[in-house]
């Protein structure tokens, strides 16, 4: 059994900064999905302002998700997610939800 002295305090930003990383692809993939069906169905105003809106919101969530990252790089050690960069990630998130419906709609 080992004590707290033997853990490695390396492996938390590693694990934090590939969580990020991993999301930051699940809301590209998100982007471009809704991108794809709202230009496939076309014929109305709301594919082109979804997809427009779609891109703000993914260059949005990839800046909070690049300072976090590079904040962890530059410590080593990971210091606590400020509440405004939280609020904007799950606006983030929301958002994109909301334009996925707004495309199957």
């Amino acid at each position: 059994m080992t004590g707290a002295a033997d853990r490695d305090p390396g492996l938390q930003p590693e694990r934090t900064r590939l969580a990020w990383r991993r999301t930051t692809l699940s809301c590209t993939v998100a982007a471009v999905l809704a991108a794809k069906q709202a230009l496939h169905v076309g014929g109305t105003a709301v594919g082109p302002v979804t997809v427009a809106l779609s891109g703000l919101v993914w260059l949005g969530f990839l800046v909070v998700a690049h300072r976090r990252i590079q904040s962890l790089t530059r410590s080593g050690r990971p210091g606590v997610l400020r509440p405004r960069e939280a609020v904007a990630a799950v606006a983030c998130v929301a958002a994109l939800a909301v334009f996925a419906v707004a495309v199957l709609l």
